[in-house]
């Protein structure tokens, strides 16, 4: 199995890009939005996941190694193949993740060949599997949820207890003050 390839890049195609490695011309498939920043000539690095199926091989190829661990995990969904998986990953693993957690399935759907009920198993099956690994965005896109955190860090809470809360939050408590009432009484409920 390739796993990892280093080469010039040869040419590309709509989809792919041939890397020259030692005289051999390897055909990896490549997410659209890497794919346009590779610059023919130019020496690039693909984390590869070997693909094979009947009597065909096919190589798949990231720029990082977090876009190979969500693709790897969406072609186990099942229904999900991986010319389908690259173009979900055409955002990039950290929108994916944010998609999943968020369970936005109007992101999945955008994606050619990827219907509603695709999305939904996506989500469910992917959510507990990212479960460990995807965090809630405590960046500031998300003020309410930072606000919230800081509230209940302020009152002694761990982060860990202030996190686990505020993924329990219904979506139809809307106002910062019932946000906060509810993780509350969360908090106050016996293990």
């Amino acid at each position: 199995m390739i796993s990892y390839l280093t080469g010039k890049a040869h040419h590309k195609t709509g989809d792919s890009v041939t890397l020259l490695v030692g005289g051999v011309g390897y055909l990896v498939f490549v997410p659209p939005s890497q794919l346009a920043k590779i610059v023919i000539g130019e020496e690039i690095e693909l984390h590869i996941h070997t693909h094979v199926r009947e009597e065909l091989i096919d190589l798949y190829g990231f720029v990082n190694i977090g876009d190979l661990t969500i693709f790897k995990h969406l072609i186990n969904v099942s229904g999900i193949g991986p010319k389908t998986a690259l173009g979900i990953l055409d955002h990039g693993a950290e929108a994916v993740k944010q998609a999943i957690v968020k369970a936005d399935e109007g992101f999945f759907t955008l994606v050619p060949r990827l219907g509603k009920k695709n999305a939904q198993k996506i989500i469910i099956e992917l959510k507990s599997k990212l479960g460990s690994t995807v965090n809630l965005d405590l960046s500031g896109d998300d003020q309410a949820t930072s606000e919230i955190i800081q509230a209940l860090l302020s009152m002694g809470y761990s982060k860990a207890e202030a996190i686990e809360v505020v993924r329990k939050m219904p979506p139809e408590i809307s106002t910062i003050k019932e946000q906060v009432r509810f993780a509350l009484r969360q908090m106050d409920k016996p293990g």
